[in-house]
C-alpha cells in the first residue's frame, strides 16, 4: 500500500487531500510512522524524529495514528490477496508476499500481470486507496519491484533480466544490508551489487562471516529460494509505551507496569493465547535498555499472575535516574491455560485488594470532573454538526473539522472540551456500504470506472467468483 497510514487519513479527510500529512507520535519524543508523498518531497520519512519533521514541514497536518482503522483496511486488502492464493505472507499491515502460482492464478508472465492489474483495481474499488505491485520470480526481487512501482504502479522483473537490473544498484537495495554492513562493504571498495558479485563468495565470507557472506553473495547473483510462508507463528505478545517526560517516581513506574500488564493480557486473550514467560522491558534515561524475564510453571492468561510477575521483575531494576520507556510482554505461547492454585490464589488476592480499596464517597463530597482528552486526527461526532475529526486541542478548547470521506472539505468549529454535545466516534468507512459491492464510490466514480476499463475483458477462469471489487470482476 502507498504511504498507507497517511493515504488512509487523506482519504478519510477531504481537507487533507493533496497536502502534506505526517502520522506518528506527537510528543517531544515522537517519531514519524508514515508521511504522505507531499511531505516526503521535503525530506520527511518514517522513523524520523517528529521534531525534525516539524522543522522541515511546519505547516503539515500532524496526526496521531488510528491503528484500529488501519487494521480494518488491512484486513480488506489481505482478504483480496487470499482470494488470489492460499500462500499469503503478511509482513506488516500494508505489505505482503503472495505466491500466485500456488493459487493457480498465474502460470506465466502475462497471467501474473493480469492478476496484478485486477488486484490493484479491486483494492482501489474496495478501499478507495492505491497499492503498488511488484512481480518477480522470487521474494527479494518482488520486494525490489514493488518499491520501484511506488506510488500506484506495477513493475514486472522478467526472468533472465535479474542480474542486469541488480548490477548497477547500491548494495543497500539487498535485504540484510543496513548502515553498518553497507559501511563495511564501502570501506572494502564495494558499492554496487555488481561489485559484490565480482568480489566473489570467498571475499564476502572473509569480510562478513560465513552465514552473512554466503547469503549476500547469493542475493547479488539473484538467487533467493525462500518460500512464501502462509502463517507465521506468533512468538510473543507485548505492549510498550514511550513517555514524553522521564518518569522518576517509583510508585508511578509500578502503576505504569501494572497498566501495561493489563493491556498485554487483553491482547493475549484477544488472540486466544496464553504464555508462560513474562518479560519486562525498561529503557532508562541514558537510553540503556534492560530486559528481565520470569518463566512460570505453565502458560497463563491471568492478569493478576502477569501483574505480579512483572512487579517482581521491576524490583530487580534500578530506575533511580528516570525511565523513558516501559514494556510488558508474554512469550512461550500456547493455545491453552495451565490452571493452577497459584494463579487462582493470585486472582483472589487481587480481587480482595480491589474490594478493600473501593470506598464509597460521602454524599456531600464534591465531584471533580476529569477533563476529556481529544486526540489530534481522531474521530468525533457532534449532536448538531455531525461527524468530524479533531484538528487540535488545548487551554480547555477543542477544534473540530466537520467532514466525511464523501463530503466536500468541511468547516472548522471550536468547542469547550466539556461540551456535552461532542463525543468520541468510530471512523467512517472510506467506501460507503453499498458502493463497495458495486465497486464504486460516489466521489471517485469516474476513477473506479477507469479502473474497471483497465481490466482486460477476458480473464482466466480461475478468477471466477474471486476479488472484492464487483465492478472490475468478470466471469
Amino acid at each position: 500500500m502507498d504511504a498507507f497510514f497517511a493515504s488512509a487519513e487523506q482519504a478519510s479527510k477531504p481537507s487533507l487531500r493533496g497536502k502534506a500529512v505526517v502520522v506518528g507520535g506527537l510528543g517531544p519524543r515522537g517519531v514519524v510512522a508514515t508521511a504522505s508523498y507531499e511531505a516526503r518531497v521535503f525530506g520527511v520519512h518514517s522513523a524520523m524524529p517528529m521534531a525534525q519533521a516539524r522543522r522541515l514541514v511546519p505547516n503539515a497536518a500532524y496526526l496521531v495514528p488510528r491503528f484500529g482503522f488501519y487494521r480494518s483496511i488491512s484486513e480488506q486488502v489481505m482478504g483480496l490477496l487470499r482470494a488470489l492464493s492460499p500462500l499469503v505472507e503478511p509482513l506488516s499491515l500494508d505489505e505482503a508476499f503472495v505466491d500466485l502460482e500456488a493459487g493457480g492464478t498465474a502460470w506465466d508472465e502475462e497471467s501474473a500481470r493480469l492478476a496484478a492489474v485486477k488486484l490493484r483495481a479491486d483494492i482501489r474499488a474496495g478501499t478507495g486507496l492505491t497499492g503498488s505491485v511488484g512481480l518477480a520470480a522470487s521474494k527479494m526481487l518482488a520486494k525490489i519491484a514493488s518499491e520501484q512501482a511506488k506510488p500506484d504502479g506495477l513493475v514486472v522483473i522478467e526472468p533472465g533480466t535479474e542480474r542486469a537490473l541488480l548490477g548497477p544498484k547500491s548494495v543497500r537495495i539487498l535485504p540484510g544490508v543496513g548502515p553498518a554492513t553497507g559501511d563495511h562493504l564501502r570501506r572494502a571498495g564495494i558499492h554496487t551489487v555488481e561489485e559484490i558479485a565480482e568480489a566473489g563468495e570467498d571475499e564476502l565470507v572473509r569480510l562478513l562471516g560465513k552465514a552473512h557472506g554466503h547469503g549476500l553473495y547469493a542475493m547479488a547473483m539473484a538467487y533467493d529460494e525462500r518460500p512464501v510462508v502462509a502463517e507465521r507463528e506468533t512468538k510473543s505478545v507485548s505492549v510498550e509505551d514511550t513517555y514524553d517526560v522521564d518518569i522518576h517516581d517509583r510508585v508511578r513506574v509500578g502503576l505504569e507496569v501494572q497498566r501495561l500488564a493489563d493491556r498485554c493480557v487483553r491482547r493475549l486473550r484477544g488472540a486466544g493465547l496464553s504464555g508462560r514467560t513474562i518479560v519486562l522491558k525498561v529503557r532508562r534515561y541514558d537510553f540503556s535498555t534492560l530486559t528481565r524475564s520470569e518463566t512460570l510453571r505453565g502458560p497463563t492468561d491471568d492478569v493478576a499472575v502477569v501483574r505480579e510477575a512483572a512487579a517482581r521483575l521491576l524490583d530487580s531494576v534500578d530506575t533511580t535516574g528516570g525511565v523513558r520507556l516501559l514494556g510488558v510482554g508474554v512469550s512461550g505461547l500456547a493455545d491453552y491455560t495451565q490452571e493452577d492454585l497459584f494463579a487462582q490464589a493470585a486472582g483472589e488476592r487481587a480481587e480482595l485488594a480491589e474490594e478493600e480499596q473501593r470506598v464509597e464517597p460521602a454524599e456531600d463530597a464534591p465531584v471533580v470532573p476529569v477533563e476529556r482528552r481529544w486526540v489530534s486526527g481522531h474521530d468525533v461526532r457532534h449532536d448538531e454538526f455531525g461527524h468530524g475529526w479533531v484538528q487540535g486541542s488545548g487551554l480547555g478548547r477543542v477544534t473540530v473539522r466537520f467532514e466525511t470521506p464523501d463530503s466536500e472539505p468541511g468547516r472548522v468549529r471550536t468547542f469547550s472540551v466539556e461540551d456535552p454535545a461532542l463525543a468520541v466516534a468510530e471512523p467512517l468507512p472510506l467506501v460507503p456500504v453499498g458502493c463497495e459491492a458495486a465497486g464504486l464510490r460516489p466521489d471517485l466514480e469516474s476513477h473506479c470506472q477507469a479502473s474497471a476499463s483497465s481490466v482486460p475483458a477476458s480473464l482466466p477462469k480461475s478468477w471466477s467468483g474471486k476479488g472484492g471489487g464487483g465492478a472490475t470482476s468478470r466471469p
